[in-house]
């Protein structure tokens, strides 16, 4: 501490009036504020690593250069063990959206705002900040390559799956591991500043909304997917489908400013595998934590983790059989099952060429099997065309309600929308900005409400929706998707989506 102190003197020319030790963050780091005589204050660090301080003292000083928004470096010890930065304040973006996170997912708009602001900025210091950059700086390592991956791989092979108990074939589990490293390290990536641990607490909000990053030292050269799935699908975040759906949509316009994006259907295919390895590392870090260490808190993160890596296993088909058999067969484990009443919605990785997030048909007719009648209530809802018919109940209980969607303003009837279906972008804002269709679903929902809730009452345990329109490809699958997903979000109850004509189906699972 007094080395620190006699660093901010010969930075100042006098000492601090003032030193408060600030939270730690889990890191080796130490950090203090230090106030000067007029209230000005600077944060003074004390790290044991030298190569870990060394690394962050050179890409902030970079990034300033590059005028992205990072602390400034003040002054530096000889030894590079202490140095001193800006003060950014003690807002981060977790505290800034802790309301929404505790409320399970119900973020207000403002605390959307701050996560649209950073989200769009991340693309910012991850192609901007990597021109002429020195990789060779950075710690432990310059690039994210096929060892790294394979480490962490293990981490999880090691650190969770082996603490299971669960038996496995280590050759087959192996082979698995290197292909999915092989697809990670793929050349056809761009590559630029991969920040590694980008996380809500890793982003101070200046003035309440300026985004402005912080501990990137353990950042490397390697493609930007990895900082967007560690970001939108970390467990604790409780980020709805909806919310999550639309950050994703922002980031990847936001992407096209700074590089030549691939289309929308390859980015998601890409992103869904490292969201996949964000998981297998999570759990690995959960598990060494919680079973090793023994810390209560990473134990009880461990459902909602294995809940994101269901949903994973329902929504995509990973070319990695022995590696999905196994993660199947852990979703599986009754420990593991039991999830927060919050958790978060199953996100459709299947995409269409145009929309980076919409759910792409499944193999066969878009159809459900016949529902079991012994267990809670399940909804389906179905999205039609009239002149192909009402969609059969297959139930056997008589069907439900059917809703005629073509009294709203119809956007197929425009050249640009023609080829986009209700789950695009596109369409999604003609309909909500021309209104017609929200008035429509305003009478649907209160209906629908009082009408779920009373069969959950009386034990019941099926209900249909229908939403039919002239084509069944705009309207009524706008219509059916957001019922759906209000049944689901209400009631947190099994709802089965069925877009007939576009040949999707979706299922969101019971909280």
């Amino acid at each position: 501490m007094q080395k620190l102190i006699e660093l901010y003197r010969q930075w100042s020319g006098a000492e601090p009036q003032n030193v408060e030790k600030l939270p730690g963050a889990g890191s080796n780091r130490e950090y203090y504020r230090m106030t000067d005589a007029q209230g000005q204050t600077v944060v003074g660090c004390i790290g044991t690593s030298r190569d870990e301080n060394h690394a962050f003292v050179y890409l902030c000083q970079h990034f300033t250069k590059r005028q992205l928004p990072v602390p400034k470096i003040l002054a530096v010890s000889d030894d590079e063990r202490r140095y001193l930065q800006t003060d950014l304040g003690s807002v981060s973006l977790f505290d800034a959206i802790r309301g929404g996170r505790e409320a399970g997912g119900r973020y207000t708009l403002k605390e959307q705002e701050l996560l649209r602001r950073t989200i769009r900025e991340l693309p910012n210091i991850q192609l901007r900040g990597a021109r002429e950059l020195d990789f060779t700086n950075c710690y432990p390592q310059p690039a994210f390559d096929t060892d790294s991956v394979l480490f962490d791989l293990n981490y999880f092979k090691y650190c969770f799956l082996k603490a299971t108990e669960l038996d496995f074939h280590e050759l087959k589990l192996e082979a698995d591991f290197r292909l999915l490293a092989k697809d990670l390290t793929a050349a056809e990536d761009v590559q630029g500043f991969l920040y590694r641990d980008f996380q809500a607490r890793n982003v101070m909000m200046v003035e309440g909304k300026k985004p402005f990053f912080i501990d990137f030292q353990g950042g490397r050269r390697g493609p930007f997917y990895y900082d967007l799935a560690s970001f939108l699908w970390q467990a604790s975040a409780k980020y709805p489908h909806k919310l999550r759906r639309e950050l994703v949509y922002d980031y990847y316009n936001a992407l096209k400013q700074y590089t030549e994006v691939p289309s929308a259907h390859r980015f998601v295919e890409r992103l869904s595998l490292f969201v996949l390895f964000r998981q297998l590392q999570v759990l690995g870090a959960y598990g060494f934590r919680g079973y090793f260490e023994r810390k209560a808190h990473f134990i009880e993160s461990i459902p909602p983790a294995m809940e994101n890596i269901r949903e994973l296993l329902n929504e995509r088909n990973y070319p990695y059989p022995y590696l999905i058999h196994l993660l199947t067969q852990l979703t599986n484990m009754p420990k593991f099952r039991q999830v927060e009443a919050t958790a978060a919605r199953a996100d459709g990785f299947k995409t269409t060429e145009n929309n980076p997030y919409k759910p792409h048909p499944q193999d066969g007719p878009a159809t459900f099997s016949k529902y079991d009648a012994q267990g809670p209530l399940v909804v389906r809802v179905y999205s039609f065309s009239f002149a192909k018919g009402i969609p059969d109940d297959e139930s056997g209980n008589g069907g439900g309600y059917v809703f005629d969607c073509r009294s709203t303003h119809n956007p197929g009837r425009y050249e640009p929308y023609k080829k986009l279906t209700g789950l695009d972008e596109p369409v999604i804002r003609f309909l909500e900005d021309d209104g017609e269709i929200l008035t429509f679903l305003d009478s649907v929902y209160h209906l629908a409400d009082a009408h779920v809730r009373r069969y959950i009452q009386r034990g019941f345990t099926s209900l249909m929706f229908c939403f039919g329109c002239t084509g069944g490809q705009h309207r009524s699958v706008y219509s059916a998707q957001h019922l759906a997903e209000h049944i689901h979000e209400k009631f947190g109850i099994e709802v089965r989506i069925c877009h007939r004509e576009q040949n999707i189906t979706q299922t969101l699972t019971a909280r």
